[in-house]
């Protein structure tokens, strides 16, 4: 969220401008911290059109932030001070968002804060997987290695994930256009061929009766419908918001036939990676647990990872943490047990990571294969359909001459 505020600084001066942050009480907290008194604080847009908020299109993706940390750790690497280096890249950014939070940043840093704090406070951009990381780094003295090694981790994620999401793009585009065209066939077409066809007065075959009641449909109703579809859209949209609507719709995801397998093995290689990272950097169990919840991407996984790690601090160990899940598979367990056994956690959560990132490509290519032929035979089936029905009347006309 986007904040407009007026501030009196420490020389008595009243200045203004924007700050972006994930709640008002972030915002207010963060110009404090600078020392700042603060006479006047509001969301930008709040009280627009219908009071909506349209912040939600100004976002940072996660291909900014595997470039921001090759960057950053490059710069380190050049012995660039903290405070210099996100000066710089604040006023290089392309990204407007970035931009703004990394001057936020800056302005932290010099202020006293260190680097992890201050990008703590945008959760937003920074996930708490890389604060965590950061802060390791910091403890370490290894930051320019830290940023590089986030770089490499965050960038394989992303690379996974968009490969996923590419292989889905294909399919998505064709069934929309084919609805398009299909429905303005019913709508421009059909109904000029249904009026010569009624007025022969010949019984129609099933299949015309079908499109032509279609049609009349979409002629009648297809405005209605369309207003429909968009408020359902709406609820859709805020009820996906929702604690409940997530764990609908992740439950829905993981239920599909094989959609819900890709699912399952992509959240289980980020889990695995992500704790793998985070101990590899001297991170602790319950804290590598903790924030894998905070990055997984669904409700379902993320609240067996909290209660996982709550177990974890009584006393148990990861692997009794995750028996009796039917999201974690038994082969994950036993491996996981097998690492806290010989002390080589760290080393078989990341042989875990690497084989499930390799199944998730292995299905993708798979679901990529499959999804033409089954377009081929969607498209035909459709347009033959539709070609039969107009053409088979035609047909009968012509033959009762």
């Amino acid at each position: 969220m986007l904040f407009k505020y007026k501030i009196v600084n420490k020389n008595g001066d009243e200045t203004e401008g924007k700050i972006d942050a994930i709640s008002e009480d972030v915002a207010i907290s963060s110009l404090q911290d600078r020392g700042f008194v603060i006479s006047y604080i509001q969301e930008v847009g709040k009280g627009g059109l219908l009071g909506m908020n349209f912040s939600f299109f100004e976002r940072v993706s996660n291909k900014d932030i595997v470039i921001l940390s090759k960057q950053i750790s490059t710069l380190f690497g050049a012995q660039v001070s903290a405070l210099r280096v996100f000066r710089l890249l604040s006023d290089e950014a392309e990204n407007p968002v970035l931009g703004r939070t990394l001057k936020q940043v800056a302005d932290d840093i010099q202020g006293g804060n260190s680097i992890s704090v201050s990008l703590s406070k945008h959760p937003k951009v920074f996930s708490e997987f890389y604060v965590n990381m950061v802060k390791s780094g910091e403890e370490s003295g290894n930051l320019n290695e830290t940023f590089l090694y986030l770089a490499d981790h965050l960038d394989r994620g992303y690379e996974l994930m968009s490969k996923a999401k590419n292989a889905l793009i294909y399919p998505v585009f064709v069934i929309i256009v084919f609805i398009t065209v299909m429905i303005l066939m019913l709508v421009m077409v059909v109904p000029k061929i249904s009026a010569i066809l009624t007025d022969v007065g010949q019984e129609l075959p099933f299949l015309t009766r079908v499109v032509i009641n279609l049609s009349e449909f979409f002629v009648a109703y297809g405005v209605f419908f369309l207003i429909v579809l968009v408020i359902g859209g709406f609820f859709f949209f805020r009820f996906s918001r929702t604690r409940t609507g997530r764990l609908s719709i992740d439950r829905f995801k993981l239920s599909v036939p094989y959609i819900g397998d890709l699912y399952q093995k992509m959240y289980l290689s980020r889990i695995c990676g992500n704790m793998n990272t985070m101990l590899a950097s001297g991170i602790t169990v319950v804290k590598a647990v903790e924030t894998a919840a905070t990055v997984v991407d669904s409700a379902i996984y993320e609240d067996l990872l909290k209660n996982a790690a709550e177990a974890i601090k009584t006393g148990s160990s990861v692997s009794n943490s995750f028996t009796n899940k039917g999201e974690i598979p038994n082969i994950m367990i036993q491996m996981i047990k097998v690492g806290e056994e010989t002390g080589e956690l760290n080393s078989i959560l990341e042989t875990l990571s690497k084989f499930y990132e390799r199944e998730v490509t292995g299905a993708v290519d798979m679901l990529v294969g499959m999804i033409e032929p089954a377009m081929i035979v969607l498209l035909g089936l459709g347009v033959g359909g539709l070609l039969a029905a107009i053409l088979m009347p035609i047909y009968n006309i012509s033959s009762a001459i």
